[in-house]
């Protein structure tokens, strides 16, 4: 069962972050196609997605409101650089979990390894809570 889906249409960067989060102990799916990255999260494969700011024709700020309709707990990281301010501000109000630059420096690759750590303990005391709640 995957964890992460690392969803961006840059070889290097979908490389980078899946070596690093491998190492760091995640199940990793990597892709380059909006149906794949879609599909994993209709299927609850993911819980986090990792997302570049492009994917096939879509732009994050297309993606991030569906991938929210296919799971509206989803956490969602946007992976990007030069993403304008406008797109920022609109994938923010649909609700990403994080916004961060792509890792180049190891500061940059700190950053990503701790906020999928964050995530993923949002999502267990999410579970937690609602799994208690529930009796």
């Amino acid at each position: 069962m995957f964890e992460l889906i690392i969803a961006d249409k840059d070889v290097e960067t979908r490389k980078q972050i899946a070596n690093l989060l491998i190492e760091a102990g995640y199940d990793v799916m990597v892709t380059d196609s909006a149906l794949k990255a879609i599909h994993g999260v209709l299927t609850k494969k993911a819980q986090v997605v990792l997302l570049g700011s492009e994917l096939d024709e879509f732009t994050s700020a297309e993606l991030v409101p569906l991938l929210k309709q296919c799971n509206r707990k989803l956490m969602i990281i946007l992976v990007a650089d030069n993403a304008p301010l406008a797109l920022i501000r609109k994938v923010r109000k649909e609700g990403i979990f994080y916004h961060a630059l792509r890792p180049v420096e190891q500061e940059g690759k700190d950053e990503i390894r701790q906020v999928v750590k964050c995530a993923m303990a949002s999502l267990a005391k999410n579970n937690y809570a609602a799994r208690a709640y529930a009796h």
